[in-house]
């Protein structure tokens, strides 16, 4: 039958002999082709199943202080992550796996059974290598390892506030490690491994991309002094019953933050119990009024216009300016009736520079005010900075005239006080400020004739030597000058003050011999023994000063005759020497 239906038709069998054999040879070509031909393609999909690339990471760029002491460091730790599907047949491991990691059972139980169709869960992080291993050598069904770098901050709580902190994936969060994030992150690198089926590592094959390590940084600030700084600024906080406080030192010559601390702070190292309160970096975010340290940019002001001079009397008494219902008035009763403008600055006269801010106009202080910084931004792009506030007026009345001059209705913060008096103890020559080491001293522009900031200086001086003034400030053996100021605090949620809530200032600067470093000293709210600032402050600025003279080597400029010649190298050579240890 089969014979003779073929014999009838053919063409049929002759048509379906052809297609097979065409079938038969479209499937040899396409195996000589992807065997021979186009090989790529079947070694590609063999790769895309097996062959994967795993990153290798890259540690972020060390922080160090000028001198190259580590600040922020980057430590090798191991995160250890699982296969929640794998783990599903490994049920019975799950009590040894909990206590290899330190973990409650029962929560690790409930975790792992709610994430039971994942593929990828953290267990832990942050681990040594040692500890990772450890859990590792168990060898629990589903359990891996990576390898990861985790921030460590030698100097802890005594830098937190300027170097910050990086997040659990290495990213900076505050303060230099968010500022300068690209600069200090690394680059990670690829290596290209063989898994099975299930994830497991048959065959380490090649690196294709070598992780590039971070950038390094150096700060501009001397460790030494920050540890000073801390140390005298913790201990007034304790001795005065204060609520926080603020200290600032800086190069007047280079504009560098030699130090920069603030109270309270916090371990970056150990975050655990951390209140918002204590991260805040007081010196760049908080804004408060000068109060009297004012009147020495007031009083520059004065001496710039020509009309006035150190010698010239102004009449204080009886220590009250009446302007109409707003009475100005002296906190201490002066040494008499009639003050010199240097008198007006000991005995820290509201009514005598008030008077002289009504002869030279409001609008005169502010654009002196605004020529040295205060109310602009610092150029430092520190996160979180605040700019202050400098008020302008089109018409300036004798009450605005007059709160502006002695530091009231304005506001600043410690570091653009600290860069203001380093303008005035920088013979009128402002320079940029910087959080970063710098080689060369910048460009500095001449903002303030340099005879009115020497005259300055001098006044300034005597308001610390002479014998009125403020004697808690005198660091001994050198010359040294600065103001003090009280301010009263705003009431939050109302309008005008606070009942006792005080800030106590003090800036300043030395040595006078060649006037190198300006040191700002702000305390909030000391409740003990008193609140003005030439009681609380200037203390602290002396101690910190004298520390700061002695551990830069700057010769002692203010020695008997007999001490004097056995002090040491002289001005010159020290100067040569940039004044450093």
């Amino acid at each position: 039958m089969m014979k003779l239906e073929g014999a009838l038709y053919p063409w049929r069998f002759r048509l379906m002999l052809g297609l097979l054999a065409l079938m038969v040879g479209a499937i040899v070509w396409r195996i000589f082709d992807l065997q021979v031909v186009d090989r790529d393609f079947l070694i590609g999909q063999g790769d895309a199943r097996s062959l994967r690339h795993i990153p290798i990471p890259a540690h972020r760029g060390l922080i160090t202080d000028r001198n190259g002491e580590p600040l922020a460091v980057s430590t090798p730790v191991t995160t250890l992550w699982a296969n929640a599907k794998e783990l599903q047949v490994a049920k019975d491991r799950w009590p040894e796996l909990a206590a290899a990691l330190g973990q409650d059972r029962k929560a690790l139980t409930e975790r792992l059974e709610a994430q039971a169709n994942k593929e990828f869960i953290y267990l832990v992080r942050g681990l040594t290598p040692e500890q990772g291993q450890q859990v590792l050598d168990l060898k629990v069904p589903g359990v891996y390892g990576i390898e990861e770098f985790r921030r460590f901050y030698p100097a802890g709580e005594t830098t937190a506030h300027m170097v910050g902190f990086t997040d659990i994936d290495d990213h900076g969060r505050e303060g230099v490690e968010l500022a300068y994030d690209e600069w200090l992150a690394g680059v990670p690198g690829k290596r290209q491994v063989i898994k099975d089926r299930r994830g497991r590592l048959i065959k380490d094959v090649q690196v294709t991309k070598n992780a590039k390590a971070g950038k390094p940084l150096a700060l501009s600030i001397d460790l030494r002094l920050q540890y000073l700084a801390n140390r005298e600024l913790r201990n007034a906080i304790i001795e005065n019953g204060a609520k926080a406080g603020s200290l600032v030192i800086m190069d007047v010559k280079t504009g560098e933050i030699l130090a920069m601390v603030n109270q309270p702070t916090y371990n970056p190292n150990n975050r655990r119990n951390l209140q918002p309160a204590m991260m805040r970096n007081r010196a760049m975010i908080d804004v408060f009024e000068p109060g009297s340290t004012m009147k020495a940019i007031s009083m520059s002001a004065a001496l710039e216009t020509g009309r006035w001079k150190p010698s010239d009397k102004v009449e204080v008494y009886p220590g009250t300016l009446q302007l109409g219902r707003y009475t100005i008035r002296d906190v201490s009763r002066s040494e008499g009736p009639v003050l010199d403008l240097t008198g007006i600055l000991i005995n820290s006269s509201n009514v005598g520079m008030s008077k002289v801010a009504f002869d030279i106009g409001g609008e005169t202080i502010y654009h002196l005010a605004q020529k040295i910084g205060l109310g602009q931004p610092t150029g430092l792009d520190f996160p979180g900075e605040r700019v202050g506030n400098l008020p302008n007026y089109r018409e300036w009345k004798k009450a605005e005239t007059a709160t502006l001059s002695y530091g009231y209705g304005l506001s600043v913060t410690a570091i653009q006080l600290a860069h203001a008096f380093s303008v005035l103890a920088n013979n009128g020559r402002m320079v940029p400020l910087s959080l970063i080491h710098v080689d060369e001293a910048p460009k500095a522009t001449q903002v303030i004739p340099e005879k009115v900031a020497k005259t300055i200086q001098g006044m300034l001086q005597q308001v610390i030597e002479a014998p009125r003034g403020v004697f808690r400030a005198q660091v001994p053996a050198y010359h040294v000058a600065g103001k003090s100021g009280t301010a009263r605090k705003t009431s939050v949620g109302t309008k005008g003050y606070a009942e006792n809530s005080y800030r106590s200032l003090f800036a300043g600067f030395g040595p006078m011999s060649d006037p190198r470093y300006a040191i700002v000293v702000v305390i909030d709210e000391p409740s003990k023994a008193g609140y003005f600032g030439g009681l609380v402050s200037a203390p602290v600025f002396s101690k910190v000063m004298s520390g700061t003279l002695r551990l830069m080597n700057i010769t002692p400029d203010n020695l008997p005759p007999t001490q004097q010649a056995n002090a040491g190298p002289p001005a010159a050579a020290v100067k040569a020497n940039g004044g450093r240890g």
